[in-house]
């Protein structure tokens, strides 16, 4: 399966949790770990966006579907009482 393929399945996995609470765990790199919580904004061809409220101030951070295959961004989705975790293009 191409590169292409794998990462617009990624992007067809997300689009049903657009307007939904997520958490997220993102490797910065060097030993620096982010966890977020926040709302599935949109996706895009290339990337998503999510918005994250920290102290009464709304931002928004992009991440591209690639960090999802490449295990740089994990994304943990709660629907229905039931966690679904997105890692490797599988959710």
């Amino acid at each position: 399966m191409s590169a292409r393929k794998v990462l617009a399945g990624i992007k067809e996995d997300l689009q049903p949790y657009v307007g939904t609470e997520i958490r997220l765990k993102a490797n910065r790199g060097r030993k620096k770990i982010v966890e977020k919580a926040g709302v599935l904004e949109s996706t895009y061809p290339n990337i998503f966006v999510v918005k994250v409220n920290e102290r009464s101030v709304e931002r928004r951070i992009s991440f591209s579907y690639a960090d999802i295959l490449t295990e740089a961004v994990i994304l943990t989705v709660s629907k229905e009482g039931k966690d679904v975790t997105f890692i490797q293009g599988k959710a």
